[in-house]
């Protein structure tokens, strides 16, 4: 039986039970773009699709608006997969275990995916509804947003008419972004080889209870990164306990998701056991009281584990001192929008692999020469610690247009329809609009979507009354786009 079956709109929620029934994380999106394919294909509607699994479909203006301007809808089909430690559940294979109270959605023990198959179910709920009066229509799903936006980057626009484009991918209610960050995503090595053991006593550490969150919406909320906190803990360790061997760190899925858990192995020197859980145990009751505020749950915790070789002495040093001087989060505000974000920088990913530390940073800012600057940052701290740093993902920012008659109609209607003013604003998220932008000149652009807490995470919930109210609004544009 379908568990979204009683809430309105019908159609939008119908369609995404569906798109949550099947698998549709980053990199894994076949499925649920042939979903898309199909529910063309039963509309009777023109398609196409890449070898990427974006999905584009079109449908002609309603009666009286078909020399109106087209409309471009559009939101992407993948999402964060994150889970509780304890969920069972492979998301790369099942889809989601919806649940609501008919005041929220959510997804049990996982992330939702409302960012961003809401607006995919809007949008071919809209494309559904034979009653709504529209202009011609090109709805545009693209893939893997979360993880580099490297569907919109491989989008071939040749035959997208449309210059005005609603991008359904925001996250707060009666919020309108028209500015967005660029980025870019940075991937570095710290070398280092293991080398056999010589009486050390292996330990497993672990930071857990973060929050984590999205390194662009959440990134000014004072959360710490797991993975941050690491480099920390084990530098100031090897301070207390000289000699102390690094043997690996892990922590992270998503270069773009604030690392809520870091798992490290070391090696402590034979006769510093007592020391090291000492300092561990009183580090512990240090975080928890800076982060009082916003990460109270931080928990750090040391127990002996067999440990069978570590980086040396030298090697541990070099890469912990690397990783503690390393930047992480809030690098500047904007002086334009109070309270935004203009730069930033988010330690994602680490690993240990045989060859040395991995990890990955995503960059953020709507200035490109302090995006440049802060990258030119981290190479040279990566790289005094015999590292490399290499860029990849790069991509544009949304510069705000003052002038826009579809930005005014977008916000009358909301006026309209609500008796009170939407808000302009910016954003510190990355979106695609950037890159429409680029690919289709003298594009126009707004950003809006229905409520969604707590994104990428297992406690993401969608608001069932502004899904309904954003949907309205769309509808009303669509109307006035004559």
């Amino acid at each position: 039986m379908a568990v979204l079956s009683n809430l309105e709109p019908k159609a939008v929620f119908e369609y995404f039970e569906k798109l949550c029934a099947v698998p549709h994380g980053s990199g894994n999106t076949k499925i649920i773009s042939d979903l898309c394919v199909g529910f063309a294909k039963e509309l009777g509607l023109k398609w196409r699709q890449d070898e990427l699994n974006n999905v584009v479909i079109w449908k002609d203006g309603t009666p009286g608006y078909e020399s109106a301007e087209p409309v471009i809808l559009q939101g992407h089909t993948d999402m964060v997969c994150a889970k509780t430690e304890n969920c069972p559940k492979d998301m790369a294979k099942e889809g989601l275990d919806l649940r609501t109270d008919g005041e929220y959605v959510w997804a049990e023990e996982t992330s939702l995916g409302g960012d961003d198959c809401i607006a995919v179910a809007m949008i071919l709920a809209i494309l559904a509804d034979d009653t709504l009066p529209h202009p011609p229509l090109e709805a545009v799903f693209t893939v893997d947003e979360e993880t580099g936006m490297d569907g919109a980057f491989g989008l071939d626009c040749s035959d997208l008419k449309g210059r005005q484009l609603l991008n359904l991918d925001s996250e707060e209610e009666g919020v309108f972004t028209v500015s967005c960050a660029g980025g870019m995503r940075m991937d570095c090595v710290l070398p280092g080889a293991r080398k056999p053991l010589a009486g050390e006593t292996g330990y497993a550490v672990s930071i857990s209870g973060l929050q984590g969150g999205h390194s662009g919406a959440d990134i000014d909320k004072g959360r710490a990164s797991a993975n941050t906190l690491a480099g920390r803990v084990l530098y100031s360790a090897m301070e207390q306990v000289p000699g102390l061997r690094l043997t690996g760190l892990r922590g992270g899925r998503f270069d773009n998701v604030i690392c809520p858990a870091h798992d490290a192995k070391v090696a402590v020197p034979a006769g510093q056991e007592g020391a090291f859980e000492a300092f561990i145990q009183e580090l512990d009751g240090v975080l928890k009281n800076e982060y009082a505020g916003c990460d109270e749950g931080v928990t750090l915790t040391c127990k002996r584990t067999a440990v069978e070789s570590a980086l040396s002495p030298e090697d541990t040093r070099r890469v912990l001192r690397t990783l503690l001087i390393l930047p992480q989060g809030v690098q500047a505000m904007n002086a334009d929008f109070p309270g935004l974000v203009q730069t930033s920088l988010n330690l994602g990913i680490m690993t240990t692999e045989d060859d040395g530390v991995h990890f990955s940073l995503s960059l953020r800012s709507c200035i490109a020469t302090q995006k440049e600057d802060l990258a030119r940052k981290v190479r040279a701290i990566v790289e005094t610690g015999g590292g490399t740093a290499v860029e990849r993902s790069a991509y544009p920012g949304w510069q705000y247009q003052r002038q826009s008659a579809m930005r005014q109609r977008l916000m009358d209607a909301y006026r309209d329809l609500t008796g009170r003013d939407g808000r302009i604003e910016a954003t510190h998220g990355g979106l695609e609009c950037g890159l429409f932008i680029e690919k289709l000149p003298g594009l126009d652009a707004v950003s809006l979507g229905p409520e969604l807490r707590d994104i990428h995470s297992p406690r993401e919930k969608l608001g069932v009354a502004s899904t309904e109210r954003v949907y309205r609004l769309v509808c009303e544009f669509l109307k006035r786009s004559k």
